[in-house]
């Protein structure tokens, strides 16, 4: 297993631990928001290893983006359950990150390769900040107001739909619509 294929084992084994630590701490401490921001980072590690060193593999374009999915409802659950975030927003999110799974997964299928786009980085980028300000809004180390926090925090759901049409459009044979 290569390096940048560890950093993404390692940004999964931290969501359980974030888990427990929002349960046990919530966002009052520095901790789960601490946990959050190293796991955020092994997304943008674990991507730059595998491109400047030409360690990109087949199961890590499918773990990585498993990865950061997994991170991001992990997270978005947890602030539901704290109050932090409206469930109807979650719901829009993890259902993008369903219907795009299911669309690259179909495309495989077919041996199609689905690459992530740009929309779909600045919306993953999007969630990371606004999650990591809603994590440190209820702590000391809160520097942003919950005005602002709110408003990033809407942008990336905005951002979250328009990658998935954005995946959808640019790939739409990839559902041979004239075959249904």
């Amino acid at each position: 297993m290569n390096i940048a294929n560890k950093f993404t084992i390692f940004r999964l084994v931290l969501i359980p631990v974030f888990i427990v630590l929002m349960i046990f701490l919530g966002i009052k401490s520095v901790i789960p928001g601490a946990v959050f921001v190293i796991a955020s980072l092994t997304d943008f590690i674990d991507g730059h290893l595998a491109r400047s060193r030409n360690l990109v593999t087949t199961f890590g374009k499918f773990l990585d983006p498993l990865a950061d999915k997994m991170l991001v409802a992990a997270a978005l659950i947890m602030l539901i359950e704290l109050k932090y975030v409206s469930a109807w927003t979650v719901c829009i999110v993890i259902a993008r990150e369903f219907a795009i799974t299911g669309f690259r997964i179909l495309a495989a299928s077919n041996g199609i390769t689905i690459a992530a786009s740009y929309w779909g980085k600045f919306k993953t980028v999007s969630q990371f900040i606004a999650i990591i300000l809603i994590l440190f809004s209820g702590s000391i180390l809160s520097f942003v107001p919950m005005t602002i926090t709110n408003i990033i925090y809407y942008i990336s759901v905005v951002l979250t739909l328009i990658s998935g049409i954005d995946y959808i459009i640019k790939n739409i044979q990839v559902l041979d619509l004239e075959n249904i």
